[in-house]
């Protein structure tokens, strides 16, 4: 019992620095979050197709399949509202990851810039409200890529 008393009082206690060195860092001026608000692509968020939603937050819909990307998804996802999705790609100079769930309402479920260098590979978990493809689309060297994997959902995860 003394021990897990020790690791919540430090849990409790990382928890209250990291919030310190957040208040720090807004005070400061080094984190705003209307910066990071106002570059949220929020039309590409709220888009009803895929196609749509590629071009708001991509500036096209144009893409080929490509076998350099893998998708990492469940065949049978139990619950559709926390489904683990690893894209990972081999083209050379990927800068973006952009995830969708076909079957959503909103189908854009994530997208991630990626530095010079790093390596193209992104891990989450994604709302699915029923079965459909889940779809990655890679920006490498300025073109589009794609690639799907259906995902049976049983339990929807998006009211369903």
């Amino acid at each position: 019992m003394h021990s897990n008393m020790n690791t919540k009082r430090r849990m409790i206690l990382k928890g209250g620095f990291a919030a310190g060195a957040v208040s720090a860092a807004m005070g400061a001026g080094l984190l705003s979050p209307r910066s990071v608000l106002a570059s949220w692509p929020t039309t590409a968020f709220e888009s009803k197709s895929v196609n749509a939603a590629l071009k708001d937050i991509l500036g096209s819909d144009q893409m080929s399949a490509s076998s350099d990307i893998t998708i990492k998804a469940p065949d049978i996802a139990e619950n559709g509202a926390v489904v683990p999705i690893t894209v990972s790609s081999t083209l050379p100079g990927v800068t973006r990851i952009v995830i969708f769930a076909e079957g959503n309402p909103t189908p854009l479920t994530g997208s991630y810039d990626l530095g010079t260098g790093a390596k193209a590979f992104i891990s989450t978990r994604i709302k699915m409200g029923k079965t459909s493809n889940v779809v990655a689309v890679v920006k490498a060297d300025g073109k589009l890529y794609s690639a799907k994997k259906e995902v049976k959902v049983t339990i929807g995860g998006c009211g369903g």
